[in-house]
């Protein structure tokens, strides 16, 4: 299990404006909570259809800050036009976001390369590659256009790293955001907004980790048996340090990549992995 730690952020982004997509998600939601803990006015986002998790991320937000410097909004990233909307609405009611967590994404089915359905392909590869690059460059036009500098901090994953096994479209979808975020760091650079990448290994407890051990178990191949229980363990063996990461352990990455302590580093993607490969 992950070591005890002082999560405590501190006050360092005091002032700043953060927008977080898959906020109603397990790391999302840790985002956001942490984001507003350490000063910034946060805005959730995700679809539509998980306004009710949304809601959940916005109450542990508040109760997280004694305050209400935390907006939610829906949209669909892979949307253009609503995504824009919905940057431009927060920029003009509060400010545009100057710390931007592009996190929003699916894991898609875990099936062999041979047998992967295509329609699914496209899905992942439409909310993880095309939903990214559609808020990244919304994002990133608000903040030129008002001169503001920041940070933007695309989601990747280890799969995108090293590619793995029933996860083909997901782990393409996760190196073309590592391939994504260098271009981007380069273009956006003289305007002094910086661009990373984080890629988590197994994380867990939570959702993703639950489903992803229950679907590799149920996938039948070599690489993992069909109980989750030793799919789990297999995965844990995996890792040098013999534990998942938590939500918190990502999350620090997160903030400093967003905080003026990495001023001067972009283009780089950290692996969140304890020590895998």
């Amino acid at each position: 299990m992950p070591v005890s730690r002082d999560a405590s952020p501190g006050r360092s982004l005091e002032g700043r404006t953060a927008l977080v997509t898959g906020a109603a998600g397990d790391i999302g939601g840790t985002a956001a909570r942490r984001l507003i803990e350490a000063g910034a006015t946060v805005v959730v986002a995700d679809h539509p259809a998980a306004a009710a998790r949304l809601d959940a991320t916005v109450a542990s937000c508040r109760e997280a800050a004694g305050d209400d410097r935390v907006r939610a909004v829906t949209f669909d990233v892979t949307d253009g036009e609503a995504t824009r909307t919905a940057i431009a609405s927060v920029a003009s009611d509060l400010a545009p976001p100057d710390l931007v967590f592009n996190n929003a994404g699916v894991q898609g089915a875990f099936v062999p390369t041979h047998r992967y359905p295509l329609d699914d392909a496209a899905r992942v590869i439409n909310v993880n590659v095309v939903g990214a690059i559609t808020v990244m460059t919304s994002a990133a036009a608000a903040m030129v256009a008002a001169g503001v500098r920041g940070s933007i901090v695309n989601m990747s994953s280890m799969a995108g790293v090293s590619g793995a096994p029933n996860m083909m479209a997901y782990s393409t979808s996760k190196a073309a955001i590592i391939g994504m975020t260098k271009s981007a760091a380069k273009d956006l650079a003289p305007h002094g907004i910086r661009v990373n990448a984080v890629s988590p290994a197994f994380i867990g407890p939570g959702a993703m980790w639950e489903r992803q051990v229950e679907l590799q178990a149920a996938a039948g191949t070599q690489y993992f048996p069909s109980d989750p229980e030793l799919v789990a363990e297999m995965m844990i063996g995996m890792v040098p340090m013999r534990r998942y990461g938590s939500m918190d352990e990502v999350v620090d990455v997160v903030l400093w990549l967003s905080s003026d302590r990495a001023s001067y580093v972009t283009g780089v993607n950290i692996e969140v992995s304890g020590g895998s490969a």
